[in-house]
């Protein structure tokens, strides 16, 4: 039935739908980027959410209100083995979506299921956003992984990386071609994260007089954090280690605290649904993980004003100012991170000058205007509408 002339068509719009495939919904990097995208991006498109660990769902808080997004619990498992059964049963899930969003490892087989399927389904487009690896390939990349990669990704509409070192791998280890990888730095709020902080919003208090050294992580081993335990264990008394997070190595690392015998100095508040709001309260922002590539929590202990010390993996050594740069440790050395974070707690200007410069660089190169509106363009150029 036509409209009458001059009456306004009042049909709802229909908006894009965007499926989103993770290997965990945690509150790590990579989830809180997701969110923080779905978050600018509002009310212009309907989001679903599959985590290949459906336990682990801890970025779902972080969602704006206004933000369209379903958790469907009876989804196709995204683990198991990839047999041709269970990759069609995965493209069959694919299909009613404009777009497929997919990230890491954890979601390769819907990658695969895509990839081999398509056209049969008549899928839509599908982009894979890769952060990193877990413990098993943090040191040395699996080969039969880089094969099963190589073929998944052969008919992706885009890879999506966010360091320098993961788009060389992706090159020369996936043989993806120059053109399907995109190279779209992390960046976040840094007007937030250069506010002052808010005590109460954490589980501990910092009293007068103390110092943090602080860290924000999905507590995974691949963080390696029983080993920024044993790196702060000869920090003066006035310090303390607060790890905010959540994830299953949290039993590791109070264990690593107790051997220490520093057990009252290390915090574990749980996780965070706002760092800007905390993260200041650090004095010092510290990682210690086997495998980063780009890691947004740098940039917003950046932001915040804070030196970092951490393991030289990843872009990390160029994300941060050359002043930071020295603080930077070779990785696995955790009496290099130690003698990195005693030196700073023992010389207050330097800590001040180094952060301050973090500070300048992260708002000069690392603001989140410029990554709302890549991934925007590549979103809708992908779908062919925007949005």
């Amino acid at each position: 039935m036509k409209a009458k002339a001059g009456t306004p068509n009042t049909q709802p719009k229909v908006l894009p739908k965007v499926l989103h495939c993770h290997s965990t919904f945690s509150a790590g990097g990579k989830e809180r980027r997701a969110v923080k995208l779905m978050n600018a991006f509002g009310r212009k498109l309907e989001h679903t959410i599959v985590s290949a660990m459906p336990d682990q769902m801890g970025a779902r808080e972080l969602l704006d209100r206004g933000v369209k997004a379903t958790f469907p619990n009876d989804f196709q498992s995204l683990t198991g083995k990839p047999t041709p059964g269970r990759l069609v049963e995965i493209a069959k899930a694919l299909s009613g979506y404009d777009l497929i969003l997919t990230y890491n490892w954890g979601a390769m087989d819907v990658v695969m299921a895509h990839t081999v399927f398509g056209d049969a389904f008549k899928l839509p487009p599908l982009i894979h956003h890769e952060d990193g690896f877990n413990e098993d390939e943090a040191v040395q990349l699996k080969t039969s992984r880089n094969w099963y990669r190589r073929i998944a990704l052969g008919r992706t509409s885009s890879l999506v990386v966010p360091s320098a070192v993961l788009e060389r791998i992706a090159v020369e280890k996936w043989k993806q071609p120059h053109a399907r990888v995109v190279r779209i730095p992390n960046g976040i709020d840094t007007k937030a994260f250069a506010k002052k902080p808010k005590p109460g919003s954490l589980r501990v208090v910092k009293r007068e007089g103390e110092h943090w050294v602080g860290t924000l992580a999905g507590l995974r081993p691949v963080k390696q954090l029983p080993d920024l335990v044993a790196a702060f264990r000869e920090m003066p008394e006035d310090w303390h280690l607060v790890i905010l997070g959540e994830g299953p190595a949290q039993n590791a690392i109070r264990e690593a605290s107790t051997a220490h015998e520093i057990a009252h100095r290390v915090h574990l508040p749980g996780a965070v649904s706002d760092p800007a709001q905390v993260i200041g309260l650090f004095d010092i922002f510290a990682l210690s993980s086997k495998s980063e590539q780009f890691p947004l929590s740098v940039v917003e202990a950046m932001a915040a004003g804070l030196p970092v010390v951490a393991p030289g993996v990843g872009d990390i050594r160029a994300i941060v100012t050359e002043e930071n740069a020295r603080l930077i440790t070779p990785p696995g050395d955790v009496k290099a991170l130690g003698e990195a974070l005693v030196m700073l707690a023992e010389e207050p200007d330097k800590r001040a000058q180094i952060g301050a410069a973090n500070k300048a660089k992260a708002r000069e190169h690392f603001d989140e205007a410029t990554m709302v509106q890549r991934y925007r363009t590549l979103y809708s150029g992908a779908m062919g509408r925007d949005f």
